[in-house]
């Protein structure tokens, strides 16, 4: 059937206008509702789409693409370091023993080693989109399981450029022609062997630096036009050139944009990068899900379903099994491991890409591969459903069932002061600027604290206040204070750099946990920094010596004089916060020097009178002031 693109798109279009609300309405989520539709629109129920889904495809696992990117954009160098252990551990073994066990299960058939390897390698590659699409929609991604799927999703990731490089030496079948696929332009191929695992390397290093060095001031000069298109399209063509870049060295487009994505982790642009590609992301991945549901070969399904249902039943449970067993090595709880095991069940959609290489250089043979992508996709497209099962049927009969995080609330007031975080410390400021009828818009991440302050009646908004689109709506531009008293000090840095950015006319006035934390935040350039227990700390010594026989004037006199010298003592010792020598060495003298302050101002004090302890003159001046009508 000839059909012109714009039809094309309006049957895609359309079917997933038509399909994912009803997917949604039944609780089965966005992801089974694109396949769904692909399924209705592909040749098996109405022949709208043909084989054009195939090449449609492609285009759609951009979506994958930019999905990895934005993924990365969320998890700065210094976080990815401490996923280093569940990445390589726990990603390293799954990969290694899924493929040992599926590919045992192909030996069982009589099929020779090298594709039975190659097989095992493929087979070992989940689905990056259903299954991190599918956590973030239920607000799993932040759990134990949500974590450790991430991280073995990313050796996966990784896992391929190695994959790639052994499955030539595994060739049994004849190679097919240059003319039997589509060209592909390598800057590789000509290198000599030994050269071209240099080129890879310096593919990737030569992205790092450019990501680092050149990005930035790029954005830069692009955001002063002010033109938010041609930001986007910026945006867009980084990520394009990067997958045609690590496309051409043989390496995964995928892993390529997650590496772009941490390198400008830390830029200043991170906010806008989020939420310009966002929206291509969303489109192209049901695009991608759609595809995969027309691509699905029912003819081939029918004509041998119990093979085809035997393989796909054998490789989900193979696969779920050595996830469950890793899960319990690595101390996951049932509910959580549970959820790791299934998730990770199904085969990737970059054993396409890998069918089709194995494929054309002679690995295995074109049976073999028809009948292995009706297995991924219909592998995939039980994902969902499995999820679902496990979060309906399983969690709650064996473990906690875990919770999906509401959408965030509609703010519906503007005021002079917004507050984010309402936990023991933000409840205090919040309470005490409303009692002096001081008007307050607070934001509290934390779902089950929002509900209860609400049934105490108190006025609190639901969503991450680090998000630009919620501090605009919660009145940010014609606010005068921001005051954060997050619990988590990363957070907090998060929310610090988006009100610079974008409310900079703000002043700032954020919680410190301890001193490391205040020396963050005046990295960060805040001036009004309040540490979570200084205060409390000196008022239960004022106690404990006005208990012990002290006069209250002097107790009050020696809080105050240790907070002042305390506080000029940090802003000081921030300088060789990062040696350590300088550090502890200055910190002593600073410590002897205010003991010595603090006893010599108490023998002065006893010879003086004793109202000096209440500061009169700044009393009097109050006074005055207020008679004076000021």
């Amino acid at each position: 059937m000839n059909q012109t693109v714009l039809l094309q798109a309006i049957v895609y279009l359309a079917s997933g206008v038509f399909f994912v609300p009803i997917a949604k309405r039944l609780g089965l989520g966005s992801v089974l509702g694109y396949l769904l539709a692909g399924v209705m629109i592909g040749p098996a129920v109405l022949g709208l789409v043909g084989k054009e889904s195939h090449d449609i495809m492609h285009f759609a696992e951009f979506g994958v693409i930019i999905m990895l990117f934005l993924v990365g954009l969320e998890l700065e160098p210094e976080r990815l370091w401490k996923l280093r252990m569940p990445v390589l551990g726990l990603g390293g073994l799954q990969v290694s023993l899924t493929a040992v066990l599926t590919g045992g299960l192909a030996l069982t058939t009589g099929l020779p080693w090298q594709p039975s390897l190659a097989l095992g390698m493929i087979l070992a590659m989940s689905s990056t989109a259903i299954v991190l699409q599918t956590l973030n929609e239920k607000g799993l991604m932040a759990t134990a399981a949500g974590q450790n799927t991430f991280a073995v999703l990313l050796f996966q990731d990784i896992a391929v450029i190695p994959i790639l490089a052994i499955m030539p030496l595994l060739a049994t079948y004849p190679v097919a022609s240059a003319a039997d696929h589509h060209a592909h332009v390598s800057l590789i191929d000509g290198l000599p062997g030994w050269l071209r695992p240099f080129a890879v390397v310096g593919a990737v290093v030569g992205l790092v630096l450019v990501g680092r060095y050149v990005m930035g001031p790029v954005f830069r000069i692009i955001a002063r036009t002010g033109m938010r298109e041609v930001f986007i399209a910026t945006a867009l063509l980084m990520v394009v050139s990067i997958s045609v870049l690590m496309e051409m060295v043989g390496l995964s487009p995928a892993l390529g944009a997650f590496v772009a994505g941490v390198v400008l982790a830390n830029s200043e642009y991170k906010h806008e990068l989020e939420s310009d590609i966002d929206p291509f992301k969303g489109l192209l991945l049901g695009l991608f899900f759609i595809s995969v549901g027309a691509a699905i070969n029912f003819d081939l399904i029918l004509e041998k379903p119990l093979l085809v249902v035997g393989i796909v039943i054998a490789v989900m449970v193979a696969k779920a099994l050595v996830l469950f067993i890793l899960g319990k090595i690595f101390k996951l709880k049932t509910d959580q491991n549970l959820l790791f095991a299934l998730g990770l069940c199904q085969v990737g959609e970059f054993a396409f890409v890998l069918f089709s290489f194995a494929s054309q250089n002679g690995i295995l043979s074109r049976d073999i591969v028809d009948m292995m992508t009706a297995v991924v996709a219909i592998s995939m497209g039980l994902t969902p459903l499995v999820f679902l099962a496990n979060e309906r049927l399983i969690l709650p009969r064996v473990g906690t069932k875990e919770i999906v995080e509401k959408e965030q609330d509609t703010i519906e007031e503007k005021n002079a002061v917004i507050v984010a975080g309402f936990g023991r410390y933000g409840n205090i400021v919040g309470r005490f600027l409303r009692g002096n009828n001081i008007g307050t818009t607070v934001l509290d991440f934390d779902s089950d604290r929002v509900d209860i302050l609400r049934k105490l009646g108190m006025k609190v908004y639901y969503g991450d206040a680090s998000r630009y689109d919620l501090l605009k709506s919660a009145g940010a531009e014609d606010a005068k204070l921001m005051i954060i008293a997050l619990d988590s000090p990363e957070k907090s840095l998060d929310l610090i750099e988006t009100v610079k950015k974008h409310f900079p006319h703000l002043q700032i006035l954020v919680k410190a946990i301890d001193r490391d934390d205040s020396y963050e935040f005046m990295e960060a350039g805040i001036t009004h920094i309040y540490r979570e227990t200084i205060d409390s700390s000196l008022r239960m010594g004022v106690d404990a010596m006005t208990l012990l026989g002290y006069r209250a004037y002097q107790s009050q006199r020696a809080a105050r004089l240790f907070l002042k010298h305390d506080e000029r003592n940090m802003t000081e010792l921030a300088a060789f916060r990062h040696d350590r020598k300088q550090y502890f060495s200055s910190a002593r003298q600073r410590i002897r020097e205010l003991e010595e302050l603090l006893s010599s101002d108490e023998k002065d004090r006893w010879l003086k009178d004793v109202e000096d302890g209440w500061d009169p003159e700044t009393l009097r001046n109050e006074i005055r002031e207020m008679f004076s009508g000021k």
